[in-house]
């Protein structure tokens, strides 16, 4: 989607009323704009930043886990409260519907083994690249550069490259995306326009997010080492596995993210360095003659115990004690941290435009035509695929909805 005689085009169109308007071009609003076009309805597309999708690129980098491959009721229970509100867009647009509508669009999909589904490419720009390519071949339209700043009574008001703007529109689709990762277009700047319009929102939390320690000055060394083969729970929940990073920041990573709600709510968090032994073998371990060695030399021949484990265990456990109180420590170390990272580092975020604002269309009961998707509503969810198969489940289905209420049904 080019800008070529777009100013020309838009002037045109403001003279009147816009059928369709999306404002945010990430997964949700460009699935939104998807489904409007699909039922021929004409969309321009409002954008902040000079390019579309920024969080989407940036999180294909790391491979673009598109969805995961589990029965469709453990998969909905990753979304905790918010599943019952999720549940109907989620069964219409699941991850058997991702899987095929990424291949739709020329990129086909495997599943890893732990059941993450990734594109063969791993990687977002070809996919996204073809998902531009489809939209405008249904006549949507991306204006760059667009910020949103509110309502002027039944036109959203824009601050643009050519001064401010007022956009009336049949009906809007609201996709903001959170409050992190402000570079890349996620800055909740839109919270303030509907907070004014009186409008239910719940604070913005961070989420799938790095915890801050105040590591001592040997751990140093460890900057950037992998910690693989732990186990970590954080308060009343059970163990959980997952590969985390030691950071000069603190620790980051797959097996701290999902622990992000309980962590952040103060719960304390534990590691077992040896989850595939008990309590009473590494007791028997230890006590085995340790002749000449060190401490540090005899835990890593008797227990295994790699550098990474090894220096968690000194930094958080010292000083450590003998006998079967040690095998307790191992088997459960209090991890001391400074909280999560600052939100703007966060994957995602909790918080958002609550649930009793909308209609199980997804449009506001106090404005009619207008519509929410996306991280912007009031949920989060692990990583792993669910955040973004449920922003661009919530996309189609206010995009749908919104055709509907225009007498076009997809």
């Amino acid at each position: 989607m080019g800008n070529q005689n777009e100013a020309g085009a838009f002037a045109r169109q403001e003279a009147g009323r816009l059928p369709a308007l999306v404002v945010g071009a990430g997964p949700a609003g460009l699935m939104a704009a998807e489904a409007l076009g699909a039922a021929g309805v004409p969309v321009v597309i409002a954008e902040a930043l000079a390019a579309p999708a920024r969080k989407f690129l940036m999180a294909g980098k790391s491979g673009l886990n598109l969805t995961r491959a589990e029965p469709f009721d453990r998969f909905l229970a990753a979304y905790a409260e918010a599943a019952p509100h999720l549940r109907p867009m989620l069964a219409d647009f699941g991850p058997d519907q991702v899987c095929g509508w990424a291949e739709g669009l020329g990129q086909p999909v495997f599943t890893g083994s732990t059941g993450r589904v990734f594109p063969t490419a791993m990687k977002a720009s070809p996919l996204l690249r073809a998902w531009l390519g489809r939209l405008a071949g249904q006549g949507a339209s991306l204006r760059r550069r667009w910020h949103w700043a509110g309502w002027d009574g039944a036109a959203s008001v824009f601050d643009t490259p050519d001064g401010p703007r007022r956009v009336e529109a049949e009906v809007t689709i609201l996709a903001f995306g959170g409050a992190s990762w402000a570079r890349l277009g996620s800055n909740g700047a839109w919270a303030g326009p509907l907070a004014d319009a009186g409008l239910p929102l719940a604070p913005f939390r961070p989420a799938n997010v790095g915890l801050k320690v105040d590591w001592s000055a040997p751990m140093a060394r460890h900057y950037g080492a992998p910690v693989k083969g732990v186990a970590l729970r954080a308060g009343s929940g059970g163990w959980h596995r997952g590969e985390f990073v030691i950071s000069a920041r603190g620790l980051e990573g797959g097996g701290i993210y999902a622990l992000s709600r309980p962590l952040r709510e103060g719960a304390p968090l534990l590691a077992d360095l040896l989850p595939d032994r008990d309590a009473a073998w590494v007791a028997e371990r230890l006590a085995r003659p340790r002749g000449k060695a060190s401490l540090s030399n005899h835990l890593r021949k008797a227990l295994g115990l790699d550098p990474a484990r090894l220096a968690l265990l000194m930094e958080f456990g010292r000083p450590l004690p003998g006998g079967p109180a040690l095998a307790a420590l191992i088997k459960a170390l209090p991890i001391a941290h400074a909280g999560p990272r600052p939100l703007d580092e966060a994957i995602s975020t909790a918080g958002g435009l609550g649930w009793k604002a909308l209609d199980s269309d997804l449009m506001l009961e106090a404005r009619p035509g207008t519509y929410a998707a996306g991280e912007m509503l009031d949920w989060e969810a692990p990583t792993g695929g669910y955040l973004l198969t449920a922003c661009l489940a919530t996309g189609l289905w206010a995009g749908r909805r919104a055709a509907a209420r225009l007498g076009r049904p997809v």
